[in-house]
């Protein structure tokens, strides 16, 4: 790897550090359940970053892979937890949520 671009990954992977510490902060500091449900994503897609930046620094790309299934469990944590805060329940379907529109719920 070349030395700028060593420079370049480094830089990144701090400013991916220093915002991660910010996300933190708001986690802690969120006055409602959305901004906190907001900040943990945040960290989560910036975790993701950096393990794509840190595979680079110490050469060795197929680490992206565990970066992308990461990736998706993050995403699917997210909907599964917006899924009960909304309904209290996980397993409400497309039909009980129907009626309950019909109802005026």
């Amino acid at each position: 790897m070349d030395a700028a671009l060593g420079y370049i990954f480094l830089a990144g992977a701090f400013a991916l550090i220093v915002s991660m510490a910010l996300m933190l902060g708001r986690l802690l500091g969120g006055p409602t359940l959305y901004d906190r449900l907001l900040a943990v994503n945040s960290f989560g897609t910036k975790t993701v970053l950096f393990l794509c930046v840190f595979c680079f620094i110490i050469d060795r790309p197929d680490g992206v892979d565990i970066a992308l299934l990461y990736a998706l469990m993050n995403f699917i944590a997210t909907i599964a937890v917006l899924k009960f805060f909304n309904y209290r329940a996980l397993d409400v379907g497309l039909i009980a949520r129907q009626t309950d529109q019909e109802v005026g719920r």
